[in-house]
């Protein structure tokens, strides 16, 4: 647990950057820090590991004073993930996993074990392992930034704006991984973003901070996203935000047709009415219609209970029939969810 308890960050020219920001971080979950810029959110995060100090307030580390403790023994047991990984160019890969082990005196053997295993854990290829920082790509940079934050296994990861500098589908992947590795490790995690998306994907709590370091709202993102706490936050969330509301919402239910289906190569029907082609193995392959024979439009799928409202509507909107394909977590088609069915869902969430 991370708490701020009335804690104010003030420079010697009178700026306030943190105004008595009072907030907790619960044990295993990833808070989000999130808000324009000037809003302290990186500040904050420095002050847990003492990269700058508190001018008044406590930050407790599972109840002991942050304050009391050396900053770098504080530092060696908390991990910290910065935009742009901030690896060592003149280090290779394995090397740059393996720093903060060096320095907790872990033999280079046992140092390099742990960064091997590491490389795996994220994802990445262990020959990339030889390699030095910049013959990687920006992702793949991320993910050793990430992997050298968890090698000496701390309870506390501090990520700063970490996927900020990857293009969007990068950064997706790198989130997801972020997500699979925290189910794995239930680390306490603070997490710093001015990516309101990110934070609602990421995050169990949201804290937003308006400029000038005071805390607008904490909430889990279904809360936050429903019941702002006001007009700042509600304009900060954006216009948006009942759409982003419905990845909170359950496919689980949703009505679904098995009769809009055709194996490839079987005969058509000849009306305008769209027809899922799909192949052998039940796989879709594309829409198709009577008013545009011999060609195959594009679909989206998503899979039922796992994926949300957010995904299926995503996946309506990527095919001009406007149907969802639903597929199971092989790929296979099990139904599609035409526009009556999503109107219905949509009307049903909303009034939930």
């Amino acid at each position: 647990m991370i708490t701020f308890d009335a804690v104010t960050k003030r420079y010697p020219d009178g700026t306030v950057a943190v105004d008595r920001l009072s907030l907790e971080a619960p044990t295993g979950e990833i808070t989000v820090l999130v808000g324009p810029s000037g809003c302290g959110k990186t500040t904050s995060l420095r002050m847990i590991n003492r990269m700058i100090d508190a001018s008044e307030g406590r930050i407790l580390l599972d109840g002991e004073p942050v304050q009391g403790i050396d900053p770098p023994t504080l530092r060696r047991g908390i991990g910290y993930v910065i935009q742009q990984a901030g690896l060592f160019p003149h280090r290779k890969i394995v090397d740059n996993i393996a720093t903060v082990p060096y320095l907790l005196g872990w033999d280079k053997k046992k140092a390099r074990v742990r960064a091997m295993e590491l490389l795996e854990r994220v994802g990445l290829d262990p020959a990339l392992a030889g390699r030095y920082p910049f013959q990687l790509s920006g992702g793949q940079q991320q993910r050793v930034g990430v992997a050298r934050a968890l090698a000496a296994d701390p309870p506390v990861l501090l990520m700063d704006e970490p996927f900020s500098a990857v293009d969007p589908i990068v950064r997706t992947s790198l989130q997801d991984e972020l997500l699979r590795l925290q189910a794995e490790l239930n680390k306490t995690i603070v997490f710093v973003t001015h990516d309101i998306d990110e934070a609602i994907k990421l995050g169990d709590r949201v804290a937003v901070l308006r400029v000038g370091g005071t805390l607008a709202q904490v909430a889990d993102p279904k809360t936050l996203l429903s019941e702002p706490a006001d007009d700042f936050v509600r304009e900060f969330l954006g216009h948006d935000r009942g759409i982003r509301r419905l990845q909170f919402v359950s496919t689980e239910g949703l009505r679904l047709r098995t009769d809009l289906t055709v194996e490839e190569g079987a005969e058509r029907g000849t009306s305008e009415s769209w027809q899922l082609v799909v192949d052998a193995e039940g796989r879709p392959l594309g829409w198709a219609s009577g008013a545009r024979p011999g060609e195959l439009e594009p679909y989206g799928t998503f899979v039922p209970g796992r994926d949300s409202m957010r995904s299926a509507l995503d996946a309506a909107l990527l095919s001009p029939s406007g149907c969802a394909v639903a597929v199971d977590e092989q790929g296979k088609v099990v139904g599609v969810a035409t526009r009556e069915a999503l109107d219905q869902a949509l009307a049903e969430a909303a009034d939930g």
